[in-house]
C-alpha cells in the first residue's frame, strides 16, 4: 500500500475516484486563458514540445540513480566508516569530538555508525542483497549504543531507532524469501529495543512530552548527563515518536513504548489553540505553554502533522485521523495561499508571521497525496520545482518574492519524496522530468570525488563539508522508486509505510492492538461523501486515464517564479546571482562603511543618514538618482532593505545581562545587553559565559587582534563601527577569546532611553562563530571600562538572565566589609541600577521610559489593568526615592524550589538593588510571608494533569484565555 491508504481503503475506492479530490476547489482549465496569453508564456519561458519519457531513458536513469548511491555508500565505508557521517570535501569520517561543534546539528551524531544505520533498508530497496547482508552484520558486530554522548530524542528516532526497524523488517523479508540471511536472529530488533530503553527517560516528565536530548548511557542523570535542564522543544520533536515506538511496542510485545508516544501526542492535541485548531513551533515541555506561537508546515512542525495521519494508516487509529482532518482544514483555511504556505500567529491565524518559507514545507505536496487533495499539492509542487531551477537547489529558506533568505542546502530529499509521490498519484510523466533535473543537478553541482558535498551557498555553488545520512536514507529510495519498474523491487512497496525518514515498516502492525474501526457493518452502497474523510484514496483509480488533470493545474504556475520575460540587458547585483552589466547593490551586502556602497547609493538617489542613538536612515528621492534604471535600483534596495529590517525584527530575542561578578561588585552590579543573531545562544548555556575582559587592538576588532596573549581565555571588548558585527567575533574568536562585548560607540546612549538592540549577522552564513556576543550601550560599557581602569581585573559573566550572587561570594563574611567599598553606595543610584531595583522591589518588568498610559506585564507576561497603573506608578516612584521602606512583592516565578525562602526573591528578582541596609532588612523581614504566599500561589496555579476531566476541561479554557491575552498583548507589540 506503500503510504497511500490500509487495504480497506482501497476496497471501498475500487469503484471509482475519491469524491472530493479536488476538495470542492473549481477545476481550471486551460481554455479559461486567452489563445494569446499562453502563446506568451510558451514564448516567454522559451519551452519546446519535448516527447514524453520512454522506457529506455527511464532504465537509464533508474541506473543512474544506483551509480550515485554506489558513489555515496562506498565513499562513506572507505573513508568515513565508523564514523557517523562522512566529510566528502575532506574525504574523512565525521567524529563528534573531534570536530568544531556545529551546534545542535552535532546532536544526530551519537559515535554509532549513524550514515550505516540510516542506510541499511535503502539497500535492501535498491536491491543490493549482498551489500545489505554485510552491512547488517557490520552494525551487529560493531555498533555500540552505550556511549556516554548527548543525542537528539528526534534525530535518534528517526534515524537509529527507524533504521535499526527498517533494517530488521527488510532482513527478515530477505530470509522469508531466499537462501540469504539465514543466520539472522533478530538482532536488529533486539538492538532497537535496546536504544528504545535508552531513550525512555527523557520522557520523565509530568506533561509527557519528551527532553529534546537524552545521554545514552547516563539518560538524565546529573552531572554526569550533562543533559536534563532544557524546558522547551519543538512541536514536531515532541510528535514525531509514534511511528516508531509503536512499531517497537508490536514487534516486541512491549507496550511501553507506544505508551509514551501516544501520551505526547495526546498532550500536543490538547494544547492546539482552540480557536483555529493550530499549534505552535515551541512548547514548554512541563507547563505545555507554547513558547514561539507561530505556525506553519515547515521547520519545527512538519513531521507532527505527517505522523498524525500515518499513525491511522499504520496503526488502524481512526482517532489520528480525525485530528489530522482537523489540523488539516485549518492549514488550508490559514496557512494555504496557493502556491504558497505561509506561518502565522496561531492567535490571530489571518496574520502572516514571517515573509519566507523554508525548504522542509517540501515534504506537503507529498502528504497531500496521502490526503488525496490533489490540486494545492500541484500548485505547490509547481512553485518549488521553478524555484529550484531558478537556483538549481531549493535554498534553506526563501522570500514570497523567491528570493534567497537562508542560502544553504544540505542535500534534502523533501522535494524528491514529494515528487515521487504526485507521479504515482497522476502518473503523469512530467515528474519523470523532474526527477531527472534532481539527477542532473546533483551531479552537476554536488558530485566531489568522495561523494556528495552540501552545497554552502546555493547562490555561488560553494561547498559545505557535509553529507548527511539523510541523504543517503531519503534521497536515493525516492529516485529509484521514481524510475523502477514494478518488477525491479524485491517485495511489494503497497505493503509498507515510509517513517519521515523513509524507513520502511510493514501494515501488517495494524493487527496487533488494532480497535475495531467505525461503520465496520455499513454497506458500501450506502456510502456518501462525508464517509471518505475516514480513508485515502486508492491510487489506482485516481487519474486512471487523465494524466493531463494536472497539467492543466500547473499550467498557470508555469512562470510563477519570473513573472516576467528575462530583459536583454540583464542587471549584476553586487555579490549577486549572475552575469550582466549593470551594478545594483543588494540590501543584504549594504555596508555603511564601504566607500563603494555609498557611491552607489549616491546613484540610485539614496541618502543616508546617522541618527544620534547610532542607527542610520535611509531615504530614497528618485528625482536625485542618475538615471530611470538607477532610481528603479534605489526603490528596489530601499524595498528589500524595509523587508530585511521587518524579518530581523520578528526574530527579535530577549535581553541578556551582564554581569560584573569580581570584588566589589559581587554579581551587584547587572547591565542589560542586547543579544546577537549569530554565535553560542546564552540560553542554551546554563552556567553563562564567565571570564576577565580585556580590550582588543585594535579597539574597533575590525582586523586581526594584535594582543593575542590579552584576549586569549578572556571576553574580548569591542567599539562598535567600521565593519560587521559578525567581523568582529570572528576576528575575537581567533584570537583565542572565549566571548565578546561590543561597547556602542555612539556617546551617552543608553538602554534606559534607547530601545533593545540585537546584533544582526552579515547575510552569509555565521555558523563559523562560536563564541557567545552581547552589545552594551555607550553608558553600560563604560561602567564596565571604569571599573577595569580603578580595579584592572574585572571579571563578568554573561547570561540569558542574572544569576544568584550568592554563588559569587567565596567568603560569607565578605559581603559586610565589601559594603563598605561598594560602588553604587550613593543614595541616588545610577540609571544602569533602576531596572534592578525596579524589579528588586516590584517583581515586575518595567519597560525603560514607561508611561502611566503604557501596559505594563508582571513576570508571568500578563497585563495589569489600566486602572492600577497610577497607583503602580506612585508605589514605584516612591521605592525609587527612598521612601517605601516596604515594598510589595509578588510572587511570580516558582522554578527555584529548591531554594529557602530569602533565595526564592534573589532568584526571582534576578539581580540585587543598591538599598540602604535598613531596606534590606525591612526587606528581609517579610521573607517568611512571602514564602507562605508563594507556596499557596504555587500550589493554585500548578498544573494538575492527572484531575478529572470536568476540572481539565475548566484548566484548559483558563489556559486558553491566558494564552489569548498573552498573544493579542504580543501582537500588539509586534504591531507597534
Amino acid at each position: 500500500m506503500g503510504h497511500f491508504c490500509s487495504q480497506r481503503a482501497s476496497e471501498r475506492m475500487s469503484d471509482g475516484p475519491m469524491s472530493g479530490v479536488e476538495s470542492g476547489r473549481e477545476r481550471f482549465s486551460s481554455s479559461a486563458l486567452p489563445r494569446w496569453l499562453l502563446l506568451f508564456a510558451v514564448s516567454c519561458l522559451g519551452l519546446r514540445m519535448v516527447a514524453a519519457m520512454g522506457k529506455e531513458e527511464k532504465r537509464q536513469l533508474r541506473d543512474q540513480v544506483l551509480e550515485m548511491f554506489d558513489h555515496a555508500y562506498q565513499n562513506y565505508m572507505k573513508h568515513a566508516y565508523p564514523a557517523d557521517e562522512l566529510m566528502p570535501l575532506t574525504c574523512r569520517g565525521r567524529v563528534r569530538g573531534l570536530e568544531p561543534s556545529r551546534g545542535d546539528v552535532d546532536d544526530a551524531l551519537g559515535k554509532f555508525s549513524l550514515t550505516l544505520i540510516d542506510t541499511l533498508d535503502t539497500l535492501a530497496l535498491l536491491n543490493q542483497l549482498e551489500e545489505f547482508e554485510v552491512a547488517v552484520k557490520k552494525v551487529i558486530n560493531d555498533v555500540h549504543l552505550d556511549n556516554d554522548v548527548v543525542v537528539s530524542v528526534f534525530e535518534t528516532n528517526i534515524r537509529v531507532l527507524g533504521g535499526l526497524l527498517g533494517g530488521h523488517s527488510m532482513a527478515t523479508l530477505v530470509k522469508e524469501q531466499s537462501e540469504q540471511m539465514q543466520w539472522y536472529n533478530d538482532d536488529l530488533l533486539f538492538m532497537a529495543k535496546d536504544l528504545g530503553y535508552r531513550l525512555l527517560p527523557a520522557f520523565n516528565t509530568t506533561s509527557g512530552l519528551p527532553y529534546p536530548r537524552v545521554n545514552l548511557k547516563h539518560g538524565l542523570r546529573r552531572p554526569q548527563a550533562r543533559t536534563g535542564t532544557e524546558t522547551d522543544t519543538c512541536t514536531a520533536c515532541a510528535g514525531t515518536l509514534i511511528l516508531e515506538f509503536a512499531a517497537l511496542s508490536r514487534l516486541t510485545g512491549d507496550p511501553i513504548f507506544e505508551q509514551h508516544a501516544r501520551k505526547a501526542l495526546d498532550f500536543l492535541w490538547e494544547r492546539r489553540q482552540r480557536n483555529s485548531n493550530l499549534v505552535g513551533t515551541t512548547i514548554n515541555i512541563h507547563t505545555g505553554d507554547w513558547v514561539r506561537r507561530d505556525s506553519g508546515v515547515g521547520a519545527g512542525i512538519d513531521s507532527y502533522y505527517e505522523y498524525l495521519f500515518k499513525a491511522y494508516i499504520l496503526l488502524g487509529d481512526d482517532g489520528y485521523l480525525q485530528r489530522f482532518n482537523t489540523h488539516y482544514a485549518a492549514i488550508m483555511k490559514y496557512i494555504s495561499q496557493p502556491p504558497l504556505l505561509l506561518d502565522v500567529h496561531i492567535h490571530k491565524p489571518l496574520l502572516n508571521s514571517r515573509t519566507w518559507m523554508d525548504a522542509l514545507l517540501a515534504f506537503f505536496p507529498g502528504l497531500q497525496v496521502l490526503k488525496g487533495d490533489i490540486r494545492p499539492a500541484i500548485e505547490t509542487h509547481e512553485m518549488l520545482y521553478q524555484v529550484t531551477k531558478k537556483h538549481n537547489f531549493l535554498p534553506e529558506a526563501f522570500t514570497t518574492d523567491f528570493r534567497v533568505h537562508w542560502a544553504q542546502h544540505p542535500l534534502r530529499p523533501e522535494f524528491a519524496e514529494s515528487t515521487y509521490f504526485l507521479y504515482k498519484a497522476t502518473g503523469d510523466k512530467y515528474y519523470l522530468e523532474v526527477g531527472k533535473t534532481i539527477i542532473e543537478n546533483l551531479n552537476k553541482y554536488a558530485r566531489v570525488p568522495c561523494g556528495f558535498a552540501a552545497m554552502k551557498d546555493v547562490r555561488t555553488g560553494s561547498h559545505e563539508d557535509r553529507m548527511d545520512s539523510f541523504f543517503l536514507a531519503e534521497m536515493f529510495k525516492y529516485l529509484y522508486l521514481l524510475f523502477a519498474e514494478k518488477e525491479d523491487v524485491l517485495f511489494d512497496i503497497e505493503d509498507y509505510i515510509f517513517t519521515t525518514e523513509a524507513h520502511l515498516l510493514p501494515l501488517w502492525l495494524s493487527t496487533n492492538f488494532t480497535k475495531k474501526q467505525k461503520n465496520e457493518a455499513t454497506a458500501y452502497s450506502d456510502l456518501d461523501d462525508s464517509n471518505f474523510d475516514w480513508s485515502c484514496p486508492n491510487t489506482q483509480v485516481l487519474f486512471p486515464n487523465d494524466p493531463s488533470y494536472a497539467n492543466s493545474i500547473r499550467e498557470p504556475f508555469k512562470n510563477v517564479v519570473d513573472k516576467t520575460c528575462p530583459k536583454a540587458n540583464m542587471r549584476q547585483d553586487v555579490g549577486g546571482d549572475g552575469p550582466g552589466v549593470r551594478s545594483h547593490l543588494r540590501a543584504r551586502d549594504f555596508m555603511a562603511n564601504n566607500a563603494e556602497h555609498l557611491d552607489l547609493l549616491k546613484k540610485m538617489g539614496v541618502s543616508l543618514i546617522h541618527l544620534k542613538d547610532g542607527r542610520v536612515q535611509l531615504v530614497q528621492h528618485a528625482n536625485q538618482a542618475a538615471s530611470a534604471h538607477d532610481a528603479e535600483d534605489g526603490l528596489r534596495f530601499m524595498q528589500e532593505m524595509i523587508e530585511l529590517s521587518s524579518q530581523q525584527q520578528k526574530e527579535q530575542l530577549p535581553p541578556r545581562a551582564v554581569q560584573i561578578i569580581s570584588p566589589p561588585f559581587l554579581g551587584r552590579m547587572v547591565l542589560t545587553a542586547g543579544p546577537a543573531q549569530f554565535g553560542i545562544e546564552l540560553s542554551k548555556i546554563t552556567t553563562g559565559v564567565r571570564g576577565f575582559v580585556a580590550k582588543c587592538e585594535p579597539y574597533n576588532g575590525c582586523s586581526e587582534v594584535t594582543n593575542h596573549e590579552s584576549i586569549k581565555g578572556k571576553i574580548a571588548l569591542m567599539q562598535r563601527g567600521h565593519c560587521m558585527f559578525a567581523e568582529k567575533a570572528r576576528n575575537a574568536q581567533k584570537a583565542g577569546a572565549i566571548g565578546g562585548i561590543v561597547i556602542d560607540d555612539n556617546e551617552g546612549s543608553s538602554s534606559d532611553t534607547a530601545p533593545l538592540f540585537q546584533m544582526a549577522g552579515d547575510g552569509k552564513n555565521t555558523d563559523d562563530v562560536t563564541i557567545s556576543m552581547l552589545f552594551l550601550f555607550n553608558k553600560e560599557g563604560n561602567i564596565i571600562l571604569d571599573a577595569m581602569q580603578e580595579y584592572q581585573e574585572v571579571e563578568v559573566l554573561l547570561s540569558d538572565k542574572a544569576k544568584d550572587r550568592a554563588s559569587f561570594i567565596k567568603d560569607p563574611g565578605m559581603e559586610e566589609s565589601e559594603r563598605n567599598s561598594e560602588v553604587l553606595q550613593s543614595r541616588e543610584p545610577s540609571s544602569a541600577t533602576y531596572e534592578c531595583q525596579r524589579e528588586a522591589a516590584l517583581n515586575i518588568k518595567i519597560p525603560s521610559g514607561w508611561k502611566a498610559d503604557e501596559p505594563v506585564n508582571d513576570n508571568s507576561g500578563q497585563s495589569i489593568m489600566s486602572d492600577a497603573k497610577m497607583q503602580l506608578r506612585n508605589e514605584i516612584l516612591d521605592i525609587l526615592s527612598g521612601s517605601d521602606q516596604n515594598p510589595r512583592k509578588t510572587p511570580t516565578d516558582t522554578s527555584s524550589d529548591t531554594v529557602d525562602g530569602k533565595d526564592k526573591d534573589m532568584q526571582r528578582t534576578g539581580c540585587q538593588g543598591t538599598f540602604e541596609d535598613d531596606q534590606e532588612s525591612s526587606a528581609q523581614s517579610s521573607d517568611q510571608e512571602n514564602e507562605e504566599t508563594d507556596n499557596e500561589v504555587e500550589q493554585e496555579s500548578s498544573p494538575n494533569i492527572s484531575q478529572e476531566t470536568e476540572a481539565r476541561t475548566i484548566d484548559s479554557l483558563l489556559s486558553d484565555w491566558k494564552e489569548e491575552i498573552d498573544a493579542f498583548e504580543m501582537m500588539d507589540k509586534d504591531e507597534l
